[in-house]
């Protein structure tokens, strides 16, 4: 621990009766390190459920939120299970399959994808958080643009997805000027890619900026596509313009979080096979490049090559992915975090269901460019899962450990997890 730094309780579960929002940001209006000299960020990735969303995971976002109480939920993409059958009547598998659907059935798919959505919103509605969202592979599926479930996510309360700009109007600052926080600015690009300025304690200087990308989907002839070379662009200029480095979340991990394993035998313990270029040859990760306590449960998904690292090394921070549903860990390259969250959901495949959860990723104002990170895990904060389902494919091939380095979390009291469970009133 840094001299200096106090050890007084971290910031507690809301109290009953307590009406202020959750979000100190919320509180300030815009996005800002409080006079604690933190500024948290909670990331919930690959919900991936379909017009009814397991409350198994709704629990795990409410319980998360009332034990960090985040400044901002980031949501990385594969929401919606575009491929549920719910939305049947508008499924496209790649988008370049797109055919014009019946109105009606659009609509009906708009209706029932707000539905999903309303539902692992309510925990952040009821405590006043705001969010920001970018997409997976799996999210347009359901025969909806990105542009089209931007329209539905700022519908409601907290949203800070920017409005619709036209090419000349990207990267120009908009104010959303209402909502949560009527303070903040924005910096757009298109649907799922923008940037968020962070305010320093006294509100006048950009201390960070958090970016989030829509990093692309599938790529003809197999496998996953690079994000978009003009989206690129746009980030790298963008943090030169604001004056700081940023923080990226997306859906899909780069190329180089491959660099974070070491090659091993394919019948060494705990060995995972690579992902088309890297299929010849079965990883671990490697501890010297790793923190502790993290696990890789399945191969790096990510596109063959990606111009992504080497174009915005400079401006990051670090990136934090999600998408391989089985991975929680945390590394350091070039001086850059990777991090790879796993998915919150119940039903989708991924680790144990203990091990389903959110990341809290903390900065401090003293070094904000070197964030702590914590994955909140459904066994620690919640118990065991109400659901009776089988778990097919939840089984690890190395048993995830007790975290991955420190502590950041205050343990959650009863009345906190009974909120989570049952609602909050």
């Amino acid at each position: 621990m840094l001299e200096g730094l106090s050890n007084t309780p971290r910031i507690k579960p809301a109290e009953e009766g307590d009406k202020r929002p959750v979000s100190v940001s919320a509180r300030l209006g815009r996005l800002q390190f409080h006079n604690s000299g933190k500024f948290r960020v909670l990331q919930v990735s690959d919900i991936q459920d379909g017009a009814k969303v397991s409350k198994d995971t709704i629990a795990l976002i409410a319980v998360s939120l009332d034990t960090v109480r985040p400044d901002l939920v980031v949501f990385t993409g594969n929401q919606i299970a575009g491929y549920d059958s719910a939305f049947a009547e508008t499924f496209v598998k790649r988008p370049w399959n797109v055919q014009e659907a019946e109105r009606e059935a659009v609509e009906r798919t708009k209706q029932q994808v707000r539905g999903a959505i309303e539902q692992f919103l309510t925990p952040l509605i009821e405590r006043s958080v705001p969010f920001a969202v970018t997409y997976g592979n799996h999210d347009a599926q359901c025969g909806l643009t990105n542009a089209q479930l931007d329209e539905i996510y700022r519908s409601f309360p907290g949203c800070l997805n920017p409005a619709p700009c036209d090419a000349a109007g990207a990267s120009e600052m908009q104010e959303p000027g209402e909502g949560l926080l009527p303070k903040q600015t924005v910096v757009p690009f298109a649907p799922g890619t923008f940037v968020l300025p962070v305010l320093g304690l006294e509100g006048a200087t950009n201390v960070l900026a958090l970016a989030l990308l829509d990093s692309g989907g599938y790529a003809h002839g197999g496998g996953f596509a690079a994000p978009d070379g003009e989206a690129l662009a746009f980030l790298k200029a963008v943090p030169h313009r604001l004056g700081v480095r940023m923080m990226l979340f997306q859906h899909m991990p780069v190329p180089q979080f491959y660099d974070l394993l070491k090659p091993a035998k394919a019948n060494a313990p705990y060995a995972m096979q690579g992902y088309r270029a890297h299929a010849g040859c079965y990883y671990v990760l490697d501890g010297e490049r790793t923190q502790v306590g993290g696990y890789l449960g399945e191969g790096i998904s990510c596109p063959d090559e990606s111009e992504e690292f080497g174009l915005l090394h400079d401006a990051l921070i670090g990136i934090s992915a999600g998408h391989d549903h089985r991975n929680g860990f945390v590394g350091e390259l070039d001086g850059t975090m990777l991090l790879a969250t796993p998915t919150c959901g119940f039903d989708t495949y991924g680790p144990a269901p203990d091990h389903r959860a959110t990341r809290l990723i903390e900065f401090d104002i003293r070094h904000p460019h070197e964030p702590r990170t914590q994955l909140l895990t459904f066994g620690e904060l919640v118990g065991k899962p109400s659901s009776k389902k089988a778990y097919t494919y939840a089984i690890n091939a190395k048993p995830p450990q007790d975290g991955e380095g420190d502590d950041l979390l205050r343990k959650p009291s009863l009345v906190s997890r009974l909120l989570g469970l049952f609602g909050r009133k």
